[in-house]
């Protein structure tokens, strides 16, 4: 006879796989996070924000299913928003640094401290005030999740294993390229590359502005 629990966990891993792949390599304010604070601080401060959904997500799982439910669309509209003007803040500061930035060089530990610190706070600003995070495990994770635990807790379990390894790891991955050739590129390729994430980052802001702007309009 088939064990079902092991056939759901299987199954459930395999969708968290899918799912955290999906999210780890779609362009968006976390992933430009990954690539400009790798470009300034290196390989760590890279890891750094790759791994913040593991420091941030709890909360947002928590409070979607619990709060968002059951508020008006026009508060996550809000919510959208603020984000919105937080990435364009970061997305001005990087186009403005890409002026006259020069490779990195190694830095001291307590600059590198200092850097890893501060790359690590934006990281954590930017995926609590994006709505994307809220959004997806409102209409998709939670849903995912509950009927994961139906199965029993390995799949819930496998479920998100599957999607923060992939979530988390793909950034990891591409942090790593960037840094083994931050250190190889002229001047102008840097401010080029730092420039191309600013742009993302713009990008970014501005869909967030015409997706929750709009609704909160209306």
């Amino acid at each position: 006879m088939v064990d079902e629990g092991r056939v759901g966990s299987v199954g459930e891993l395999a969708l968290g796989l899918a799912l955290g792949f999906s999210a780890g390599v779609s362009p968006g304010p976390l992933l430009a996070l990954v690539l400009s604070g790798t470009l300034r601080g290196g390989l760590g401060a890279g890891l750094r924000i790759a791994a913040v959904p593991l420091m941030t997500d709890l909360p947002v799982i928590l409070l979607s299913v619990a709060v968002l439910s059951v508020l008006p669309s026009r508060f996550v509209a809000a919510g959208g928003v603020v984000g919105g003007a937080f990435l364009l803040w970061l997305a001005v500061s990087t186009l403005r640094e890409a002026r006259t930035a020069t490779p990195p060089t190694a830095a001291d530990p307590v600059t590198a401290r200092a850097q890893g610190r501060r790359v690590l706070r934006q990281g954590a600003v930017a995926n609590l005030l994006s709505p994307h995070p809220w959004t997806f495990w409102l209409t998709t994770g939670a849903p995912v999740l509950v009927a994961a635990w139906r199965h029993g807790p390995p799949a819930a379990g496998g479920f998100l294993l599957g999607f923060y390894t992939l979530l988390v790891g793909s950034k990891a991955v591409l942090a790593l390229a960037v840094a083994r050739a931050r250190h190889r590129i002229g001047t102008r390729a840097y401010r080029l590359l730092l420039a191309a994430t600013g742009l993302l980052l713009l990008v970014a802001s501005a869909l967030l502005f015409t997706e929750f702007g709009t609704a909160l309009l209306n």
